[in-house]
């Protein structure tokens, strides 16, 4: 059941070296820099992405992510969701306007895996960049590096993954797309989505909560991949496994580090999902298969380096 929900929103990055990070996401992941607040915390965002931002690296002493927003469809959805929050037993912290440059009023809860979520109804709309709603060209000629179109969603590792499932189902109205299950049926990992994508969040059980796996970008067709593989090399960029194609999702995907080690996917393709279709199960003792359908096997990596 729909809740009102329409799509993820943002995600604030902690980055150790902000010009540094800049590089990476700007130059490398082809993101456009928007802007930079009195925080010091620079805003970026996909060049098919209408609202103003939907990436925040904000300085810190350590890597990792603070929170992940997600746009809902108005106040009065806004409004209904945070009862619905207070009465699942969560608290809900009230965000003003404005403390993200050109977003609305937020509302701030922690799901049992430890992470921070976001809900906010407003955010100033820029349009495509580099393109006109009317008569748009095909693509801004202006493009750097990656030329990612959008932040997609994140992975994220904790504990409680059945529980963080059940409140994003039945107080946010996500759907499971796909799920991995133990030999006693418990959720190892569950895929969640507020759409028609493969998913918009992503869970893995991990004894440590509030863990960071990684951020994710879409890019349009496997070359994009391919040239993303190229570019990574070109740059001396910390890889962690690609290109290659998952089993979950069936997405095609490259994974790689900023200079923090906050670790980043991009990817093309993947799997569609709408509400009536029955999750896809992977059971975990074809986890690598899962995970990285061509090698069968996991990267150690892939599994313990978290932020």
């Amino acid at each position: 059941m729909r809740k009102g929900v329409m799509r993820p929103g943002h995600v604030q990055i902690r980055v150790m070296d902000v010009e540094e990070a800049v590089k990476h996401y700007r130059d490398l992941l082809g993101l456009i820099e928007v802007e930079r607040d009195q925080a010091g915390r620079v805003y970026l965002k996909g060049w098919t992405e209408v609202d103003k931002f939907s990436v925040v690296l904000r300085p810190a002493d350590n890597p990792g992510m603070d929170f992940m927003g997600f746009k809902v469809l108005d106040n009065q959805t806004l409004e209904q969701l945070q009862q619905a929050l207070t009465e699942h037993g969560l608290e809900v912290e009230q965000i003003e306007a404005g403390e993200l440059n050109g977003c609305g009023r937020r509302i701030r809860f922690q799901a049992p895996s430890g992470h921070l979520f976001e809900l906010y109804a407003e955010k100033e709309q820029t349009g495509k960049w580099g393109l006109s709603n009317v008569n748009p060209e095909a693509w801004p000629q202006n493009l750097k590096g990656m030329k990612a179109t959008r932040f997609d969603h994140c992975l994220l590792y904790g504990p409680n993954v059945q529980q963080t499932y059940e409140l994003f189902r039945d107080v946010l109205g996500f759907s499971l797309a796909e799920q991995v299950i133990d030999p006693d049926g418990n959720k190892v990992a569950a895929f969640i989505t507020a759409s028609m994508k493969a998913h918009d969040v992503a869970f893995i059980d991990c004894p440590e909560p509030g863990k960071f796996h990684h951020a994710s970008f879409f890019l349009e067709t496997w070359e994009d991949v391919l040239r993303a593989a190229d570019l990574i090399s070109m740059t001396d960029t910390s890889l962690d496994i690609g290109p290659t194609r998952h089993g979950l999702t069936h997405g095609k995907t490259i994974y790689f580090f900023d200079p923090s080690g906050n670790r980043n996917e991009v990817f093309c393709g993947g799997d569609y999902h709408y509400p009536d279709h029955e999750p896809v199960t992977w059971t975990a003792d074809e986890l690598g298969k899962a995970i990285f359908y061509h090698d069968r096997v996991l990267n150690e990596r892939f599994l313990s380096v978290l932020t």
